[in-house]
C-alpha cells in the first residue's frame, strides 16, 4: 500500500503541476482554458482526495513517514492535506465571482472580479508546492 501511496504522490504532483501550467496558458493567451479544464478540476480533486485518504489509512495502520525529524514528519501530513482546503477555499472563491470573499478588494473598496477557472488555476499552482514537498518528505528528500 505504500506503493500506490507513493506511486500516486507523483501522479498528484504531475496533475497539479498541468493545472497551474494550463492555467497560466489560459491567462497569457488571454483566452479561457476551454471545458475540458473543468474535468481535470474533477479529477485533481479526487485523486488528491484519494491519496489523503490512503495516507491517513496507512497513519491507522501504524505507518509514519520514516525520514526527517518529528517536524518534517509533521509537515508532510500537513503538505499533504492543505491541497483540499485549498480546493474547498477556490470553490468557494469561484462561486462567488470577486475575492472579496477572501478579503481582497480594489483600493477603493469594490470586490476584485475573476473568472471562475482563476482560483483553481492558482490553488494548483499552490497545491503543486505542497504536494511535492510532500512527496519529497515522504521519499525521504528533504
Amino acid at each position: 500500500m505504500e506503493t500506490v501511496h507513493q506511486v500516486i504522490g507523483f501522479v498528484v504532483v504531475g496533475i497539479f503541476a498541468l493545472g497551474w501550467i494550463w492555467g497560466l496558458a489560459a491567462k497569457l493567451s488571454k483566452r479561457g482554458p476551454g471545458e475540458l479544464y473543468w474535468r481535470w478540476v474533477s479529477v485533481a480533486q479526487v485523486v488528491a482526495g484519494l491519496q489523503a485518504v490512503l495516507g491517513i489509512v496507512l497513519l491507522l495502520m501504524g505507518r509514519r513517514v520514516s525520514s526527517g525529524t518529528g517536524v518534517a514528519n509533521l509537515l508532510h501530513y500537513v503538505y499533504g492535506l492543505l491541497p483540499l482546503l485549498l480546493f474547498v477555499i477556490a470553490h468557494v472563491v469561484a462561486r462567488t465571482g470577486n475575492l472579496s470573499v477572501i478579503g481582497m478588494q480594489h483600493r477603493d473598496g469594490t470586490p476584485m472580479q475573476i473568472r471562475p477557472w482563476t482560483p483553481f488555476a492558482w490553488v494548483s499552482f499552490i497545491a503543486f508546492g505542497l504536494t511535492l514537498r510532500a512527496l519529497m518528505t515522504g521519499m525521504g528528500w528533504g
